[in-house]
């Protein structure tokens, strides 16, 4: 990964999304943190809202296992994942079937503390752009919200391009600025030609920085 991008990176707030569900947002989000503490960065990641799980984000735990450390005195106190509900589907619909509201003042206290604490802060979303967080609020729209500026995590599988493209022509009409792609690739794939093809497709045109993910 480009040391030179990351040491110049500035400080502040950064969303994680991807072009799909699966697409490998947590390991992305993981190893970018790993890097960037490498360059000498101080940086953490939360959790917008962890589905799936009881009392711990299973993504925060992936993210300090990629990272090599334990867990952090922000993670036990819970500001990493300030809302984790059970049921693993949108944080819509998980909130209900919980039976209590998403509380959004709740995630923006906890985002505002790490920030104050670290550099740089990788946010790591729920599913794509467009997953509901409540009936009324779509994640692209939290992010268009607090002017975030965003990582998009892509891949080599069939139809990443197309994906990926819609994915940026939405941020771009929400006027949310994208720092770089991130191509992921974990899993590595059979069919080589169709992965180089839409790394190399998507290097070419969309002008943006490509952050290779690296396995490990």
């Amino acid at each position: 990964m480009d040391k030179e991008f990351l040491v110049s990176l500035p400080r502040g707030v950064y969303f994680v999304s991807g072009i799909d569900t699966n697409v490998g947002k947590s390991y992305a989000t993981g190893i970018l943190a790993r890097e960037l503490a490498a360059a000498g960065r101080s940086v953490t990641t939360q959790k917008l809202v962890q589905t799936g799980c009881a009392d711990t984000s299973e993504d925060i735990e992936l993210h300090r296992r990629l990272m090599g450390i334990e867990p952090t005195p922000e993670d036990l106190s819970g500001l990493t994942a300030p809302e984790i509900f059970t049921y693993p589907c949108s944080p819509h619909l998980a909130a209900r079937i919980d039976r209590r509201p998403l509380d959004i003042d709740k995630i923006e206290r906890a985002t505002e503390a790490l920030a104050a604490l670290y550099d740089i802060v990788l946010l790591e979303g729920a599913g794509g752009l467009m997953v509901p967080l409540t009936d009324d609020l779509l994640t692209i729209d939290y992010v268009a919200r607090h002017g975030y500026p965003l990582f998009m995590v892509t891949s080599g599988r069939l139809g990443s391009i197309s994906h990926t493209l819609l994915s940026l022509e939405a941020l771009s009409h929400r006027g949310i600025t994208v720092t770089a792609l991130l191509y992921n690739a974990y899993p590595s794939l059979d069919d080589k030609t169709i992965e180089t093809d839409t790394r190399d497709y998507l290097e070419r045109h969309t002008g943006l920085p490509l952050l290779d993910i690296p396995l490990v």
